[in-house]
């Protein structure tokens, strides 16, 4: 299976991520410390780790929202590490983000199909009414929801909007950020099945960020565990779980409630 993602010894400083000060120069201090891996097209794979341990820093940095100091980001056999705005533009159609937050990231005064059709008139794309309503029916809303605005909708149907309004572009690659963490657990379950059925359908690549290594095992074949901005284990999901290597995945895994006391993990 060929990659869609090869990152090579990637590295993000604080600097890179906040404005230049008026006197001196920003702190050094680094986020990501040289992470290296692939993301072959098709994969899911779970990026996972605490907080503060630069997961969401490097989605972003997969997306191109921040530009790393050091490494490379190869996407599709192209180099896009340290492309101009206006070179990235065409590529932008092809990654796509859903956020974690669907209530911010989706503008109150705004109806459902302009929010949807928002980023396809951006990039130029004819026929919009007819994908907004594919896209609609793709994530299992009805078509009449386009005429609604985000506050009328529950927490799960504004995250679908989200991920609609991701995949009317037609990306190949999709970074799903903490997306289920604020839903319940009803919720939660609903939108990964969706995800799953959406990445068969449409032949998408995901990446999952998360702090839950339970929802990482629902949805992930692969787990890159992320800890004070290292990679600390990079492995088929069912393997991590059995035998996890890492003193720190095993905190993790150990930090998930089990419906029985006396299982374990594996």
């Amino acid at each position: 299976m060929a990659d869609l993602y090869t990152v090579a010894d990637l590295r993000l400083s604080l600097a890179d991520m906040t404005a230049k000060p008026i006197f001196g120069t920003a702190p050094r201090i680094e986020i990501l410390k040289g992470l290296s891996f692939t993301i072959p097209k098709g994969a899911v794979v779970g990026i996972v780790g605490g907080s503060g341990s630069g997961k969401s820093t490097l989605g972003r940095a997969l997306v191109r929202l921040l530009e790393p100091s050091r490494g490379a980001i190869g996407f599709d056999g192209s180099d896009i590490t340290h492309l101009s705005e206006t070179a990235l533009r065409p590529m932008r159609r092809r990654f796509q983000m859903i956020f974690q937050d669907p209530m911010s990231s989706l503008n109150p005064r705004h109806r459902v199909g302009t929010i949807i059709a928002e980023p396809m008139r951006l990039h130029g794309l004819d026929a919009i009414p007819g994908r907004v309503a594919r896209a609609l029916d793709h994530v299992g809303l009805p078509q009449h929801f386009a005429a609604r605005y985000p506050h009328e909708l529950s927490g799960g149907q504004r995250q679908r909007v989200g991920i609609a309004r991701a995949i009317a572009l037609e990306p190949d690659f999709i970074l799903a950020d903490e997306i289920v963490s604020g839903l319940d657990v009803s919720s939660q379950a609903q939108v990964l099945n969706l995800l799953e059925r959406l990445v068969a359908d449409l032949g998408l690549t995901l990446a999952f960020i998360s702090h839950d290594l339970s929802v990482i095992r629902r949805l992930c074949q692969r787990t890159i565990v992320l800890h004070q901005g290292l990679i600390v284990e990079d492995r088929p999901t069912a393997e991590l779980f059995a035998t996890p290597k890492a003193a720190y995945t095993r905190e993790l895994l150990e930090a998930i409630p089990l419906p029985d006391p006396a299982q374990a993990w594996g």
